[in-house]
């Protein structure tokens, strides 16, 4: 596929006017790849982990996803609505090629006077040890705070539920509250770390890391690595690279996805920047390949006229993190709600797997094949 003719190299915030301001972006969604269909190319399969017909809940968004020794395991948000009290984090297991009725395994039941509504599930087998379950509880993203539960049987069953804990030095403001992984998955450094991705929306929207050297028994807050004001950006992923760089790549309120990059496992980050890319200030995932290239998966558009920019849903691939080619379009369609916060892994035969909201009412899980990408 003919790559995008744009001078992909990171912007300074001051060429971020300009650009939006252009036509740059709308002419790009021109030359995007056409919606693909089942079963040709890379896209192998499509379906929704549960018909719509018999949803367990009236609405649903952020889903995960992991691979066990006993197959795929995916956890999302749903309840009435997003920051209703009922949302809970509802689980499905795919058994023999087929996903599992899902099953309500948190609530925001904190023995608090009152119920919280739960958010942003993100599923992590370590190394060693149990699947972790990590999400979050409380009335809104400025003030809730992280938990964590574990699984010694590939999400059959859950416990040692517990709040992850607080860093008033480091997290500070009206929210100290460590959150874990905020959207996307952690990565594990060679040394057994986790290193977890997050951000924190109560003062700015800025970007973090909660380092754990012990299986989540202790954290560390690596950050926040910028202040927010330059680059209103949340929830990274983090890609790795051969000769041992990290980068990150984050929602922003700019209207393009942000960028920063580590040299030292992630303990410093560069100043953030931004990527050739658009985004309508929605979540993207991303991972490194086996092969080594680097897979995104994103809404090609930013917000205008009143549309939330979450109506297309791409994927693009990159050799070093910077040049970016969009290789396929998996939604097109002028819902409202539209498709969103995407979930991506590669398993262990090579194929790749992706989860998202689809209309705010179901999660649609979709397999690829990156060789024919």
């Amino acid at each position: 596929m003919k790559m995008l003719s744009i001078p992909l190299i990171p912007l300074a915030v001051a060429q971020l006017a300009s650009l939006l301001s252009s036509s740059l972006f709308a002419d790009n969604e021109a030359k995007l790849p056409p919606l693909a269909v089942r079963g040709e190319g890379a896209y192998v399969s499509g379906e929704l982990i549960y018909a719509l017909d018999n949803k367990p809940t009236p609405e649903c968004h952020a889903s995960t996803l992991v691979e066990t020794s006993d197959g795929l395991v995916a956890a999302w948000f749903g309840g009435t609505h997003e920051k209703h009290p009922d949302v809970g984090i509802w689980v499905s297991q795919q058994l023999d090629g087929k996903w599992s009725v899902p099953v309500l395994v948190a609530d925001g039941s904190e023995d608090e006077e009152k119920d919280f509504a739960c958010w942003n599930p993100v599923l992590f087998q370590p190394k060693e040890g149990p699947l972790m379950l990590f999400y979050k509880v409380g009335p809104s993203p400025d003030t809730w705070w992280g938990v964590l539960m574990t699984s010694a049987d590939n999400g059959k069953t859950w416990g040692n539920r517990h709040r992850i804990g607080a860093d008033a030095e480091a997290l500070g403001g009206k929210n100290p509250n460590l959150l874990g992984p905020v959207k996307n998955k952690p990565v594990q450094l060679d040394d057994g770390t986790i290193l977890c991705p997050s951000s924190s929306e109560h003062n700015e929207w800025r970007v973090h890391f909660e380092a754990s050297p012990d299986n989540g028994r202790t954290w560390k807050v690596i950050g926040p690595i910028h202040d927010g004001k330059d680059f209103g950006a949340i929830q990274p992923s983090i890609l790795h690279y051969a000769n041992g760089k990290l980068q990150i790549l984050c929602r922003s309120r700019q209207n393009v996805i942000a960028q920063s990059w580590s040299e030292d496992d992630g303990k410093t980050w560069s100043k953030m920047s931004a990527l050739h890319l658009p985004n309508p200030s929605a979540g993207t995932d991303a991972v490194t390949l086996k092969d080594g290239r680097q897979l995104l998966v994103y809404n090609h558009s930013i917000r205008k006229d009143g549309n939330n920019g979450r109506q297309i849903l791409n994927v693009a691939t990159s050799t070093d993190g910077i040049e970016w080619n969009p290789v396929m379009t998996l939604e097109q369609e002028g819902n409202p709600e539209g498709y969103s916060y995407p979930a991506v892994i590669q398993a262990a035969d090579g194929t790749v797997h992706i989860t998202y909201t689809f209309q705010r009412v179901g999660i649609k899980h979709v397999v690829l094949d990156p060789a024919k990408l």
